[in-house]
């Protein structure tokens, strides 16, 4: 936590800027890697404080599971490992999303030879924008990020969902 610590008191400071010019503030989205030193440690801190500061808000996160085929650094397995006990404690949704699936998607299907952090991040947003199609646009079902919570959740503990993507 030793560079996170040092930035995360400016980062919340925007964060509750941002949620002071919200009419009904339902939650946090954040997407971050699990592997990295950044997505890890400063993004696991983050998800923390901000549950402290807003304990009855939502928090949703959307994670990047890193994968030893696809490894650029020794430490990802433990990164990894110890981020997620604080997504256990402090979120309320987890969709993993796994770092080899992206790349076999860019490389088999999309027939990319040399797929770039643009292109997994692409593929990304594709999820993210259907996981949440149904908070941006009107209906009946999964309106909010707390009822999609109640109706996929089964016990609190029990928050990390696969998120599949067709036809992809």
């Amino acid at each position: 936590y030793t560079e996170g610590a040092e930035l995360v008191d400016q980062v919340l400071d925007v964060v509750r800027r941002e949620a002071e010019g919200c009419d009904c503030l339902q939650g946090f989205q954040i997407t971050h890697s699990l592997g990295g030193g950044t997505g890890a440690g400063m993004g696991t801190l983050l998800i923390s404080k901000i549950r402290e500061e807003f304990p009855d808000r939502m928090m949703a996160t959307f994670s990047v599971v890193p994968s030893p085929k696809v490894s650029d650094t020794v430490v990802e397995p433990y990164n990894a490992t110890l981020s997620v006990h604080q997504l256990v404690e402090n979120s309320d949704e987890t969709f993993c999303i796994d770092n080899e699936a992206l790349y076999d998607i860019c490389m088999r299907t999309l027939k990319l030879s040399n797929p770039s952090y643009g292109d997994l991040n692409h593929l990304v947003s594709a999820v993210m924008s259907g996981v949440t199609v149904s908070l941006r646009f009107p209906g009946q079902l999964n309106s909010d990020l707390r009822k999609l919570a109640v109706n996929m959740v089964p016990f609190p503990r029990l928050h990390f969902f696969m998120v599949g993507f067709a036809p992809l």
